[in-house]
C-alpha cells in the first residue's frame, strides 16, 4: 500500500488561509485574492516584530 504525500509549505499554507479569507468577504476573482493574499503576506512579514 503506498500513499502520496504531497509537501505544502507553511508559506502556502498561509497565502491560502488568506485567500480563501478575502474571498469569502469580498467580490474579488480568485486569481485577485490569491495576488492580494501574497501582496499582504508580504508586507505583513516586513514589519518589524516590535511595531506588530
Amino acid at each position: 500500500m503506498t500513499t502520496d504525500a504531497t509537501f505544502v509549505s507553511r508559506y502556502d499554507l498561509r497565502v491560502k488561509l488568506v485567500q480563501d479569507v478575502l474571498k469569502e468577504n469580498t467580490k474579488l476573482s480568485a486569481t485577485a485574492c490569491q495576488a492580494l493574499a501574497v501582496q499582504l503576506l508580504h508586507t505583513m512579514d516586513t514589519v518589524p516584530e516590535r511595531t506588530r
